[in-house]
């Protein structure tokens, strides 16, 4: 099953279901007004979501319309909470190898709690302040949970999981080493998220999703030159440990995101990146110096992962960045 969000009377928009080649939506308001009023209700709502969804495929549904997938909003355009993992070793040991960076020594997966209240949608123009930010994009893949229990093991946690997404963590680089130096987290360098335009069930990936993972690259191109297809399937941890990471001493809330943090393989060689700071880490142990720029207003990115076979899956994020 596939769902979007369209403009409605709310900031929340309003829930569409979508047909598998993203052509054609039926409203689902009827149903669950909102993507977060499906979560919170999904053991009541599922089924009916899923015979609109049949509806929708098979050309019955009534009322289905076509589907422009600019005029969608991020599937959650707000949330009651965003954990980023980073769960791709490849992506720290270039970082500490690149800029002699010791490594954090810990057993547990790598987390931090962003900002939450808004998700950029998959074409919106993205406002920032400025260049001198150094502004980078970070590919990713997440999960929307239902509500989590405190203690939930990984075993238990993949049941929670009830739709995946692909994100662009947008990142300020300069301004990050000043605030990891306080102890106190992020802010200014971590903006608003952009998430693609579609949420989907597990099994719409078909065999690409395994052992909580996803299998699948994540293209990405900067003013339509390529940068990476890095594969999801490399997570050190997956979203059922991240989930079970985040749930040690608290409840989850239903439609609570967790992100994979920057897609990153083994083969950088091969694939490329999902992000330009470990690019830049890549050119520091090359040719020992960075070649690689941050973005500049006026850049696009583009970023989309599809199916095994080829088909459209999430939707592109295809996005400007513009001054503030």
């Amino acid at each position: 099953m596939k769902l979007a969000t369209l403009k409605g009377l709310s900031p929340d928009g309003e829930l569409f279901v979508v047909s598998r080649d993203l052509t054609r939506a039926a409203n689902a308001a009827h149903i669950a007004p909102t993507l977060q009023s499906a979560i919170e209700r999904w053991s009541e709502v599922e089924g009916q979501l899923l015979e609109l969804s049949s509806a929708v495929n098979d050309g019955t549904a009534r009322g289905t319309r076509t589907l422009d997938l600019k005029d969608c909003l991020a599937p959650m355009p707000r949330a009651w909470q965003w954990l980023d993992g980073s769960a791709f070793e490849k992506h720290g040991e270039l970082m500490q190898q690149a800029f002699n960076l010791p490594p954090i020594e810990t057993d547990k997966p790598l987390m931090y709690q962003g900002l939450s209240d808004r998700f950029i949608g998959p074409y919106a123009d993205v406002n920032l302040p400025s260049e001198e930010d150094g502004i980078d994009f970070e590919g990713e893949f997440g999960v929307i949970t239902d509500a989590v229990p405190m203690g939930t093991s990984a075993e238990d946690a993949r049941a929670h999981i009830r739709l995946i997404v692909q994100l662009n963590d947008w990142s300020l680089r300069a301004i990050a080493p000043a605030e990891m130096k306080t102890g106190f987290g992020w802010v200014q360098a971590k903006p608003a998220c952009s998430m693609a335009p579609i949420a989907v069930t597990p099994d719409e990936l078909g065999e690409a999703w395994q052992n909580a993972r996803v299998h699948l690259p994540l293209k990405i191109e900067w003013n339509d030159k390529p940068f990476g297809h890095a594969n999801g399937s490399e997570m050190a941890y997956g979203f059922d440990d991240l989930i079970a990471h985040a749930a040690h001493s608290r409840s989850l809330v239903a439609g609570t995101i967790i992100g994979s943090g920057t897609v990153s393989n083994e083969d950088y060689s091969s694939v490329g990146s999902s992000c330009i700071s470990e690019r830049r880490a890549i050119d520091m142990i090359e040719f020992g110096e960075v070649r690689t720029p941050f973005m500049s207003f006026g850049d696009r990115i583009r970023m989309e992962a599809q199916t095994l076979n080829g088909e459209p899956l999430f939707g592109p994020l295809d996005q400007v960045i513009v001054r503030n």
